[in-house]
């Protein structure tokens, strides 16, 4: 008798067990798509002259991988007037949406104005997710670069001296 018992409660405990275990179970399997991401950028110059072009380094930082996501690059300008171009050759429309192929990439930005001159870059996943990057360059007119980069060239044959 008794150990009819404990072979009845051994049966209870291993099917309270497996009701347990089973109605944790989902019939869907949960597969994470969308991963957070930045966008770094290595140190970019504050001051630009008209017909000039800044080199932007950009490194496009995953979170994780999922292999159908797509990441697309646009910019706008709010002030001063430029060109932005990748480092394949596409030359950016304001606003319009690229493909972004690469981790690792260039933005060239030629300036078309002597005024302050900003930029911002969005670069957006297939998910809805975005990062906003802004650059901003100061005008500097060409006499005083020529001015300044004469004190420097001076100072530095100085220290050679």
């Amino acid at each position: 008798m008794k150990k009819k018992i404990l072979s009845s409660i051994w049966v209870m405990g291993v099917l309270a067990l497996a009701v347990f275990c089973l109605s944790a179970c989902d019939r869907e399997l949960d597969v994470q798509q969308s991963y957070p991401f930045t966008v770094e950028t290595m140190p970019v110059q504050k001051d630009i002259v008209k017909g000039q072009t800044a080199e932007i380094r950009c490194t496009l930082k995953r979170g994780g991988e999922f292999a159908d996501t797509r990441y697309t690059i646009r910019y706008f300008q709010p002030d001063g007037k430029g060109t932005v171009k990748m480092d394949d050759g596409t030359v950016f429309k304001p606003n319009d949406r690229y493909p972004l192929t690469k981790d690792v990439f260039r933005l060239y930005y030629t300036s078309l104005s002597t005024d302050r001159q900003t930029i911002d870059v969005y670069v957006e996943d297939s998910f809805g997710k975005m990062q906003q990057l802004t650059f901003s360059f100061n005008n500097e007119k060409a006499e005083e670069k020529g001015k300044t980069n004469a004190a420097v060239t001076k100072a530095s044959n100085d220290a050679n001296s």
